[in-house]
Formats: C-alpha cells, sequence, structure tokens
C-alpha cells in the first residue's frame, strides 16, 4: 500500500513558487522562504494569488505531484498535474458503472449509509461523553431519526430518493450541530448549513476543511487511476470532481466536522480571525487558515485501525484506502464497495 505523501500548503499571498534542481523553492518578497525535494511531496496546494513557473509545474507532472489552486477562501480553481496513469479498462468500467443508474445507486446507497452512520455515531460519542446534556431529548430524537434513515438507504436503490433520504439526514444531524459547540458561543453559533459563500464563522470553517477533504480525495482517485469527476451518487457536471465528492462523504463528520468542533472547543480559532464582507461572505485571515492547516496535518498522522482491513493506518490514508477498495470493487475483486464505517 502506498503510504501517504505530504502535501504543501502555500497560504502566504504574492509568494511564488520555482524550479531549483530536483527541489521547490518559495519566495516571497524576493526571499527563499522555504525549499522542499520534489520526492518528499504528493501535492502542493496554493491559496489566493501565488504563482509558479511554468518549468516548476513540469516538474511536478514528470513526478505525479499535483498542484492545486484555491481562492482565499478555499473554493477551487485549477489543477495542475502530468499525464494520465491508471488502466484504461477500470475507467472503462467506471463509466459503464456510472451511467448505469441502477448500479450507481447500489455504490450509492452503501456511500449514504455510511455517511449517515457516521454521522449517527459522531451523535451518540456526544451524548457519551455528556450524560447530563440539556439538550440530550433532542439528540436521542436525532440519533433515532437516523437510524431509520440508515435503513431507508440500505434498501433504496432509486438515485433521487436516496439524495432526498441523505438530504434529510443531513438536516436532522446539523439541527444538532449548534450543541456540540461549547465555547466562544458568541462568535461561534450554528444555526443551518451555508455555503457558497458561507454566511458565519462555523459554515466557514467547514467549508475550508471540506475543501481540504476533496483535495485529498481527488488526489487519491488519481492516484489509483479513477476519474475523479465520474461519480455515482453525485452526477456528472463540468468542473466538478463528483466521484472525489461521493467518496468524502464517509468522512465528513468523522474527520471534517470533529476537527472544526475541536478548533472551536478548545479555542485555537477565534473570531478576530473571521471577517464578513460586503456581500455577506465570511472569510479568514491567513494566521486563521495556518492553523487549521497545522491542525488538519497533525489530525492525519494519528491512527486507526482500518475496520474493514483490521490494519492500523494513518487517518490521512482514508482516502487512498477507500480509493484503492473501490477500485478492487470495480475491477470484479470484491464483492461490493465497503465504505468506511467508524466505529
Amino acid at each position: 500500500m502506498k503510504r501517504l505523501l505530504n502535501t504543501l500548503f502555500v497560504t502566504t499571498q504574492g509568494a511564488y513558487l520555482s524550479k531549483n534542481g530536483d527541489t521547490i523553492e518559495v519566495f516571497a518578497e524576493h526571499q527563499s522562504l522555504l525549499r522542499v525535494p520534489i520526492h518528499t511531496l504528493g501535492g502542493i496546494v496554493c491559496f489566493g494569488n501565488i504563482t509558479a513557473s511554468p518549468f516548476l509545474m513540469g516538474l511536478c507532472g514528470e513526478n505525479n505531484v499535483t498542484v492545486s489552486f484555491l481562492t482565499e477562501n478555499g473554493r477551487f480553481l485549477a489543477r495542475v498535474h502530468g499525464p494520465v496513469n491508471g488502466n484504461i479498462l477500470l475507467r472503462k468500467e467506471q463509466f459503464r458503472r456510472c451511467d448505469c443508474l441502477k448500479s450507481s445507486a447500489k455504490i450509492a446507497s452503501a456511500i449514504v449509509t455510511a455517511k449517515i452512520a457516521n454521522s449517527r455515531i459522531v451523535l451518540q460519542r456526544v451524548l457519551r461523553d455528556k450524560q447530563d446534556h440539556e439538550f440530550k431529548i433532542n439528540i436521542d430524537t436525532a440519533i433515532n431519526h437516523l437510524g431509520d434513515s440508515i435503513e431507508q438507504a440500505n434498501r433504496s436503490l432509486d438515485l433521487d430518493e436516496m439524495r432526498g433520504i441523505e438530504g434529510q439526514a443531513a438536516d436532522i444531524y446539523f439541527s444538532c450541530f449548534d450543541y456540540f459547540i461549547t465555547a466562544n458561543k458568541n462568535d461561534f453559533n450554528f444555526s443551518s448549513r451555508n455555503r457558497r459563500p458561507p454566511l458565519d464563522n462555523v459554515n466557514a470553517l467547514l467549508s475550508f476543511v471540506y475543501t481540504l477533504l476533496v483535495h485529498d480525495c481527488q488526489s487519491a482517485l488519481e492516484a489509483v487511476g479513477l476519474d475523479p469527476a465520474a461519480g455515482f451518487l453525485h452526477r456528472d457536471r463540468p468542473g466538478r470532481p463528483s466521484l472525489a465528492l461521493d467518496l468524502m462523504e464517509e468522512f465528513r463528520a468523522y474527520l471534517a466536522d470533529r476537527l472544526v468542533l475541536s478548533l472551536i472547543n478548545r479555542q485555537q480559532v477565534q473570531a478576530k480571525g473571521f471577517t464578513k464582507t460586503e456581500s455577506g461572505a465570511v472569510m479568514m485571515n491567513d494566521e486563521t487558515r495556518k492553523t487549521v492547516l497545522v491542525a488538519w496535518q497533525q489530525r492525519k498522522r494519528d491512527e486507526i485501525t482500518h475496520p474493514f482491513l483490521q490494519e492500523k493506518i494513518e487517518i490521512g490514508l482514508l482516502p487512498h484506502v477507500q480509493a484503492m477498495l473501490m477500485a478492487r470493487f470495480l475491477r470484479g475483486e470484491l464483492e461490493g464497495y465497503p465504505p468506511f464505517l467508524w466505529r
């Protein structure tokens, strides 16, 4: 199994990336800030006003290092990568399954079931850790509703119905999200999920971490030879990494949401790190963004026993493992796709 390689996140506005032999060098204000050997990297993510030389992008392409460009608040813009690797037979099978609504619904059912189950476990952990929670009845009710949603997702083989089940379950889950925030409630309160753009501090954090997660999922899918744009639950749309969005559903609650709650409740992020624009969009400053990135990288180094493989792996390897399992399923080596189910 391929080990997880590091991702270089560049957030310094005005930075310039160049090639120096087999090394990536980062400049800002005519000063060299960092040198990183190309073989130590799996990807580069640039936020905001970051530029790169054509020779640098060529070096990355030759070494299978993907360069992603995002806006300052984390909206995906473009990716630069080298020649596509992977088995053409695998991609052809992926496209056949995507075009078949019945096959797509079967895979989507596994993904949606895992997403709801992992969300439900997050709620159960809150009650386990805080038996005297003042909103215990509300959370209990949500847990029961999500249990029903899991059964519905298991039975359903209609994609539109599946999306309805997923959307309803997400509303139930996020209706309890504010209960989990225990620090700085005045500055970090949550009423509902909003995006494009995020309208409050909590949603700004969620959207940013989701962007990091989908980048990792996209890179993992490309690494095993799958097309990140051809999804099963999320259908084809120009410019959208539909399969990466499918894959990340399994990790939203377990990895992204829990990280955001930890950052808030441990007061690692503060209200001063967020600003609201005239349009109402909330954005993070560089310092807060770096705090989130550091926490994200640290979290990825933690270990977990994978529920299907029964092996200890770094959390950052989860997208790679699930991408590998998806590829094995499509090749016919597994009877069904085993989604990530948090135990």
